[in-house]
């Protein structure tokens, strides 16, 4: 090969890179929250980013759409309503739950204040001014020594119940007496969701239950391949026109039809060899705009996979077990290391990398783990679990403020009317 060829081929390659766009120089840009068109492809899929990336980047906000939804068939909260004074207006109290477990806890909330429970199951209703309007406990002397947590929901004039020592049960409102009440083999390890007159939820043993609303008699059930261990995980469940979709413990993702019980498709994510290893598997929520459902786990696993065949759309590495935020075209995640993730939906192209952890120091970022986030009208709020919450400006990526809520586990935080709620073990703080 002469000097001339070899200086031929260096001139094209150095005009090669001349003309390719470099998304590490991408400075100072925005990003229409609502407008795919604006989102440029910066990052694929295929890398693992473990650093912040994009940090300069900002978010255009000034479409997005607010929301004031509490309860959602497809677990997509989106954006809502919170201006973000985090003024603290009250507290909810009840008396503290022995293994308390931020994960598993969500209070009903109503326009006129909320149900929650103590720690021998009495179930209490709450005015706006945080006073207990009644209480009352269905649970004999020997289920209350079992602290039994409890999972609602609300349907017409009945408050649903499910618990930890495998009672399911219906409340009248009015009357605040029973409708009925079954003992299960196993308790429920999900959520309720509901649909006309059935209701849903996944067991222990993986097993996907369908009830009738007026009496609950079981419909039918569908049982998922099992594990030899108890996970801790809380599975997920959704509901999208004619199927309920949910996860188990395996990592599989079924979808079936709500009236016949029958599989419409079923997605296995992991190796046959985590049956043993379920304890240590971790799964977020499930999250549907309608045409695709978002999940991640603590495998570095992101997953977008289209609702009616239950093939993945694409696959992304990201470490994660909490539930993601859809917004417009965006999705946000945040990870188990602490990087706030923002991602085009359609394509898993990653636009921006944030790093939420930076406050603390190195041998304590290693004990501190995200618990859940909401996002308002301007900002991410994320707990975590030493009792902290990170306020995130999520047009810039920056954090605003890091607050102490309570010394030690918190929950996920939630919004309900321009209001924000997070439950630490005896209240429930209340912040406008």
């Amino acid at each position: 090969m002469n000097k001339i060829t070899l200086i031929a081929i260096l001139l094209l390659f150095l005009s090669n890179c001349s003309l390719s766009k470099n998304p590490l120089n991408w400075k100072k840009e925005e990003v229409k929250l609502e407008d795919q068109q604006n989102i440029t492809k910066v990052f694929t899929k295929d890398n693992v980013i473990q650093k912040e990336f994009n940090s300069d980047l900002k978010l255009d906000l000034s479409n997005i759409v607010l929301n004031n939804k509490i309860i959602d068939d497809k677990n997509n909260f989106g954006s809502q309503n919170y201006e973000g004074l985090l003024n603290k207006v009250g507290s909810y109290k009840f008396s503290k739950l022995n293994d308390f477990n931020q994960l598993n806890l969500k209070p009903v909330f109503f326009d006129n204040g909320l149900i929650f429970f103590d720690k021998k199951g009495s179930i209490i209703e709450y005015n706006k001014k945080h006073k207990v309007s009644w209480s009352k406990n269905y649970y004999s002397k020997t289920e209350k020594k079992l602290n039994p947590k409890l999972n609602f929901l609300i349907t017409n004039k009945d408050l649903l119940v499910s618990d930890s020592i495998s009672k399911f049960y219906s409340i009248n409102l009015n009357t605040k007496e029973l409708n009925w009440s079954k003992n299960l083999k196993y308790p429920f390890n999900s959520g309720i969701k509901k649909n006309k007159n059935k209701i849903f939820a996944v067991d222990y043993k993986n097993t996907l239950r369908c009830y009738n609303i007026s009496d609950g008699s079981e419909c039918w059930n569908l049982q998922t391949e099992d594990s030899f261990t108890i996970s801790d995980s809380k599975y997920s469940l959704i509901i999208i026109e004619d199927m309920v979709i949910f996860s188990n413990s395996l990592g599989d993702v079924t979808a079936v039809d709500i009236d016949t019980g029958l599989i419409t498709w079923q997605l296995p994510t992991q190796s046959s060899s985590i049956v043993n290893e379920t304890y240590n598997f971790k799964i977020s929520k499930l999250v549907s705009d309608g045409n695709s459902i978002f999940f991640s786990n603590n495998k570095s696993e992101f997953y977008s996979i289209n609702v009616k065949t239950g093939i993945i759309n694409w696959a992304n590495k990201i470490n994660s077990n909490i539930q993601s935020v859809i917004s417009g075209n965006l999705i946000f995640t945040v990870s188990n290391e602490g990087y706030l993730f923002i991602t085009e939906k359609n394509t898993g192209n990653i636009v921006r990398v944030s790093y939420l952890s930076e406050e603390y120091k190195e041998k304590k970022k290693k004990k501190v783990t995200p618990i859940g986030f909401a996002i308002g009208n301007k900002n991410l709020y994320l707990t975590n679990s030493d009792g902290k919450m990170t306020i995130v400006d999520l047009e810039l990526g920056n954090i605003v403020e890091t607050k102490v809520i309570a010394k030690n586990l918190i929950s996920e935080p939630f919004i309900f009317q321009n209001n924000l709620y997070i439950i630490k073990n005896g209240s429930i703080i209340q912040y406008n």
